[in-house]
């Protein structure tokens, strides 16, 4: 199986992300039927395993995984983590489809991505949901490599006035 290159780890580990044990800066804002309030914060994913999975096809194949480990910081300290499962969707150029589950004090964010690689300088990655405090989660996560298995992340979330943090 072809090994996969510390860049590319470090951009899939970048669709990790955290959040604090102290609630983020937020903003409420109206529309005619919901109250909605944003939610901007920074975190620091930190990898922690990796594991490159070679599934049918011997060598790099459609169907193949990478599954990472993260652990989420603010301010140096652990408040979380992050687990991520990518599937290689297409070769030459590749592609990985991914899903994340970031978990954090208040309750769990999901995100998904497509990653097309070489990854860009920095990667927007989709938010899908939530539960507890983020049930109605949407938005997204900018990750920026802060070295090859560091990445900075800001979510930028969206959620209804009633899932209160």
């Amino acid at each position: 199986m072809r090994r996969i290159s510390q860049r590319c780890l470090s951009a899939v580990a970048g669709l990790a992300a955290a959040l604090a044990v102290a609630p983020p800066a937020s903003a409420a804002t109206s529309t005619p039927d919901t109250q909605q309030r944003t939610q901007v914060f920074q975190l620091v994913a930190k990898q922690t395993q990796s594991e490159s999975l070679d599934l049918g096809k011997k060598g790099l194949s459609r169907g193949d995984e990478l599954v990472i480990a993260e652990d989420l910081y603010r301010d140096g300290r652990r408040i979380g983590d992050h687990s991520v499962v990518c599937v290689h969707v297409h070769l030459d150029p590749d592609e990985l489809q991914c899903v994340g589950t970031f978990a954090l004090p208040q309750g769990q964010i999901t995100s998904q991505a497509l990653l097309h690689l070489p990854p860009a300088p920095s990667i927007d990655i989709a938010v899908t949901g939530g539960s507890g405090a983020f049930s109605s989660a949407r938005g997204y996560v900018h990750t920026v490599p802060a070295g090859k298995t560091v990445r900075n992340l800001t979510f930028h979330l969206t959620l209804d006035a009633s899932s209160g943090t």
